[in-house]
């Protein structure tokens, strides 16, 4: 028997960008041409202007933080005096223990 040459498949991979080539009589795949690794690290070209926004985002951080410790004994206090009047309007009461159950 005969078997006509039936043209491979050529497929690109749309998660890592892989190239396949399939045989579509054998169902299978016959070769495969990985992707061409990417650059992960941070260009030095613009490793300057980075350093500057990161410094800058810390310096950012720091004075919130700061702010935010100033404002802290006021908030805290303020917080405890609403404690305060809520607990000052309900009635005492016995607390109930584990063994009054």
């Amino acid at each position: 028997m005969a078997r006509t040459k039936t043209p491979d498949i050529l497929v690109d991979c749309p998660c890592c960008g892989t190239k396949l080539t399939v045989d579509p009589a054998l169902g299978k795949v016959i070769a495969y041409e990985a992707p061409p690794k990417q650059a992960t690290g941070p260009d030095l070209d613009h490793a300057g202007s980075l350093l500057k926004e990161a410094a800058a985002r810390r310096e950012a951080l720091f004075k919130q933080s700061t702010e935010n410790e100033k404002t802290r004994s006021q908030l805290l206090e303020r917080k405890f005096e609403e404690a305060f009047k809520k607990s000052k309007d309900e009635p005492v009461t016995k607390p109930t223990r584990d063994i009054d159950l």
